[in-house]
């Protein structure tokens, strides 16, 4: 009867300790996440509450309810892909310089290079995402150049980001 050979524990540790430590990073990333999507829920009720309790809504309130509203599918995407699409922060940038200078058009009421400067960040940030789907169709990233591994349990079949 042909017994197993077990490997020597210098070769298992290392093996053993990989697997708990992809164990407790998968474990804090979901706890992370989910940290992260409860906080930013919290956020936009507390703002939709103030509003409610005000009695009206500013177009900075929408404003600022569409940033709550991009950070939730920024942090529900990533929990799906384990990707971090950047085109989401670029456009919580837009709408935050945008919800800044319709605030700043709101109280002081007079044009200054402010209002200039706003625009020209907020075409510079239109003309990156413009760079970044160019570049993300025409260069499409597959499976093979993938940095993050998917965790466990996920398929990653380079889906592009929309």
């Amino acid at each position: 009867m042909p017994t197993k050979t077990k490997a020597p524990l210098g070769t298992r540790l290392p093996h053993h300790a990989d697997r708990l430590g992809n164990l407790l990073v998968s474990t804090f990333h979901f706890m992370a996440l989910f940290a992260i999507g409860g906080v930013i829920a919290w956020a936009a009720l507390d703002a939709f509450l103030d509003m409610i309790a005000e009695g009206q809504a500013g177009i900075d309130d929408v404003l600022l309810l569409f940033i709550y509203l991009e950070l939730g599918a920024m942090v529900g995407i990533y929990f799906k892909t384990n990707h971090m699409p950047v085109r989401f922060l670029i456009y919580v940038a837009i709408t935050a310089l945008t919800r800044m200078m319709i605030g700043d058009i709101q109280h002081h009421h007079r044009p200054d290079m402010g209002i200039i400067y706003i625009a020209g960040s907020i075409l510079l940030l239109a003309l990156s995402i413009l760079v970044i789907r160019y570049g993300s169709h025409r260069f499409p990233s597959g499976p093979s150049r993938n940095v993050a591994p998917a965790r466990s349990g996920e398929r990653d079949d380079g889906i592009e980001e929309q």
